[in-house]
């Protein structure tokens, strides 16, 4: 039921604003009224609030009906104000309407006062909506610019990270095992690792990111980041998990599952500065209709439940209504993007999966995600150690690279596990390449995406005219829409993202290759 409306009422005559009451009253308008007689105390009563809508006499002692239009339109433009006079005329009638009256009423036709009261709250309504969605549309502008902004920046950031991190690989790789240099490179590593992911943020933020979703055993996910997740937290938070039994199985992208658990864990550490307890546990749970009312974006039936407690600050209930808000943020200056739910929540909706929230403020935080079980067999995806050995092979492969260093990378891996290794820096370059090559055919292509002159996507249509089992392995900060369909990565096509490692790199040429 609405609340009742405040009506402003600028009247002189006690008969004429008591008549006009007992009119409201009649026509069932639902309302507070507060009389005044003079400007001040007019102008008073709306710097105050709360009012919804302004009634006012034509003519007054000190003050009259159009000065009063005047003020409500210059400074409260979103209230309707309208006149009501004993005083009849349409010259008076047409000069309250472009002064920005709603209405003039005259009071000898009172009964036309509720049909224009309830007229003019219809159209504050719907200017309101039309406000509403006109900030909706700037606002997705802005968001646009930023996305693509980011994405730019993101794309750009991979190829240095892909740099540290294959280099710091191979650097391991050449040391002994109790050389004391690995402390540094495993160092050089971690942090490498930390700027992928907040690079992988700004993709999925800006919706560049290309979804990979395969089978899961969530409780398998969760233990091979466990040494991972504890990294990020320090001595003082006790951190267990609790995996369920006989979990059944969800279809995710398991680097998205790995950013949402690292997102929620930092979160977390940072709710316990004094230390605390934090768990991670999962379960089978069938949701129910009632469930679905009460979390927008749910479907019923069987679901796995992550949950990821805290004992820490907790939250209050505003806090909570804006937590999902892209760059809303609690944490301090310098201390928070803002975007890392809204990246949970975007990852998780791809997934089909929602998000609830507990919390009470001094009483801690569960978050808990919840993804529909799927009856299909794992997918074989098992997570290479980046010190184990490498495979090996001898067949001619072809890098196209327009970043000089991340290409020598990729040859210099490629080459040092026996491949014979062509390169070329865009896609014309290669087509040249390839024309010019007369040594052992070229098994396989390695190619960027997005180069100047001729991107991969073009490049590899124009190879496979002529070699049509030419393996091609697609690379990229993100796949945009030359390798995917809203955002997830079509099955027929080899894609690695960048960056990469030497391990994912080899293992993927090879995995190609011998498809």
């Amino acid at each position: 039921m609405s609340p009742p409306l405040h009506i402003l009422h600028l009247e002189d005559d006690v008969n004429d604003a008591a008549l006009i009451q007992a009119t409201l009253e009649t026509g069932a308008v639902a309302c507070t009224i507060t009389c005044v007689q003079t400007r001040v105390d007019f102008v008073a009563a709306l710097t105050r609030g709360g009012v919804d809508l302004v009634l006012s006499d034509y003519s007054l002692p000190k003050f009259d009906g159009l000065s009063a239009v005047k003020i409500v339109h210059e400074k409260w433009p979103a209230i309707p104000i309208i006149l009501v006079s004993g005083m009849s005329g349409e010259e008076r009638a047409i000069d309250a309407l472009k002064s920005g009256a709603t209405d003039y009423i005259l009071k000898d036709r009172l009964s036309r006062l509720c049909p224009a009261i309830r007229r003019a709250l219809l159209e504050v309504a719907a200017q309101q909506e039309n406000r509403r969605l006109e900030a909706q549309f700037i606002e997705g502008q802005k968001m646009d610019v930023i996305g693509q902004l980011a994405s730019g920046v993101a794309h750009d950031f991979s190829n240095i990270i892909a740099i540290i991190m294959g280099y710091s690989d191979l650097l391991s790789r050449h040391l002994e095992p109790g050389s004391p240099l690995l402390k540094h490179t495993e160092t050089i590593r971690h942090a490498s690792e930390r700027a992928a992911g907040l690079t992988r943020q700004l993709l999925i933020f800006s919706r560049k990111e290309t979804v990979q979703p395969v089978v899961l055993d969530i409780n398998a996910v969760i233990a091979d980041l466990d040494q991972m997740l504890r990294r990020l937290i320090d001595e003082k938070i006790e951190m267990t998990i609790i995996p369920g039994q006989h979990i059944q199985r969800i279809k995710a992208d398991s680097g998205y599952l790995g950013q949402v658990l690292m997102n929620l864990i930092v979160n977390a550490r940072d709710a316990m500065p004094q230390g605390g307890k934090l768990v991670l546990a999962t379960h089978n749970v069938v949701l129910d209709e009632a469930h679905v009312l009460a979390h927008p974006g749910a479907i019923p039936g069987g679901h796995v439940m992550l949950s990821v407690s805290d004992t820490g600050s907790g939250m209050t209930e505003e806090v909570k209504t804006r937590l999902f808000e892209v760059f809303f943020t609690t944490k301090p200056k310098g201390k928070g993007t803002g975007l890392g739910l809204a990246t949970c929540l975007s990852i998780v909706s791809q997934s089909n999966g929602h998000i609830s929230v507990d919390s009470e403020l001094g009483k801690g935080t569960t978050f808990k995600i919840y993804f529909p079980q799927v009856d299909h067999p794992l997918s074989n995806t098992p997570l290479p150690f980046h010190l184990s050995p490498l495979p090996h092979g001898t067949e001619t492969l072809l890098v196209v690279e327009d970043e000089p260093a991340v290409r020598h990378l990729a040859r210099t891996v490629l080459q040092a596990q026996g491949y014979q290794v062509l390169t070329a820096s865009n896609g014309q370059d290669a087509l040249h390449e390839v024309s010019a090559h007369k040594g052992a055919p070229i098994s396989l292509v390695f190619t960027d995406i997005v180069m100047p002159l001729m991107g991969g996507k073009i490049m590899a249509e124009w190879l496979k005219t002529t070699y049509p089992n030419l393996k091609i392995l697609f690379t990229s900060g993100y796949a945009e829409d030359a390798i995917s369909k809203d955002g997830e990565l079509d099955p027929c096509v080899a894609f690695l993202p960048k960056p990469y490692t030497p391990a994912a790199l080899t293992r993927k040429v090879r995995e190609l290759l011998d498809d």
